[in-house]
C-alpha cells in the first residue's frame, strides 16, 4: 500500500479515567485506519524519560511525568495510508483551548485555571519519533521486528 506507514496514539490518563477510549477508536476506525496493537500500560519513569526526551532537562518535565503516571494509559498502534499526519491532525492542537472542535482534543481535553494542561491523547508527530516511540511502549513488537528467522540447512553428502 502506497505511503502506508504506523504511527502511535496514548490516551493519557485523563483520557482513560473520563472514559473516552472507545469514542477516539470509533474516531479512528470511522477513518478506516487499522488497530494493529492496544494495551493499557501504567508508564514508568524510564519509558517518560525515553518518550519525552527533548524535555527531561526541563523544570516542568517533573509535571509531565506525573501526569502521566496519574493512571493507567492506552498506548495504540495505527496503520494506514498517511497515518501519521491523519492521526495527529485528528488529535488537534496541543493546548486544548486552542484546539479545534471536532478534534479529540477540541471535544474532550481541558485547560484548569491554575494552568495544568490535561491533553487527553499524544500522538507521534513524525515518522521517525512514530518508530521511536512504538519501540518504547510496545518493546515486544520491536524486537520481534528484528528477529530473524531460523534459517535451516539442508547438508548433502
Amino acid at each position: 500500500m502506497a505511503n502506508s506507514e504506523k504511527t502511535l496514539l496514548l490516551v493519557k490518563p485523563d483520557g482513560v479515567e473520563e472514559g473516552h477510549i472507545g469514542e477516539i477508536i470509533t474516531r479512528l476506525e470511522r477513518k478506516r485506519y487499522e488497530i494493529v496493537a492496544l494495551k493499557v500500560v501504567r508508564a514508568t519513569s524510564a519509558q517518560l524519560q525515553q518518550h519525552y526526551r527533548d524535555q527531561v532537562g526541563k523544570p516542568y518535565f517533573h509535571e509531565i511525568e506525573t501526569y502521566m503516571q496519574e493512571g493507567p494509559l492506552v498506548a495504540i498502534i495505527v496503520t494506514g495510508t498517511d497515518v501519521v499526519k491523519a492521526v495527529h491532525n485528528l488529535a488537534g492542537k496541543t493546548r486544548p483551548n486552542d484546539a479545534q472542535p471536532g478534534t479529540i482534543r477540541g471535544d474532550f481535553a481541558h485547560e484548569y485555571p491554575d494552568g495544568i494542561l490535561r491533553n487527553i491523547v499524544h500522538t507521534s508527530d513524525s515518522r521517525e519519533n512514530a518508530h521511536h516511540e512504538i519501540a518504547i511502549w510496545f518493546p515486544e513488537l520491536a524486537v520481534a521486528a528484528h528477529k530473524a528467522p531460523a534459517i535451516k540447512v539442508k547438508q548433502t553428502n
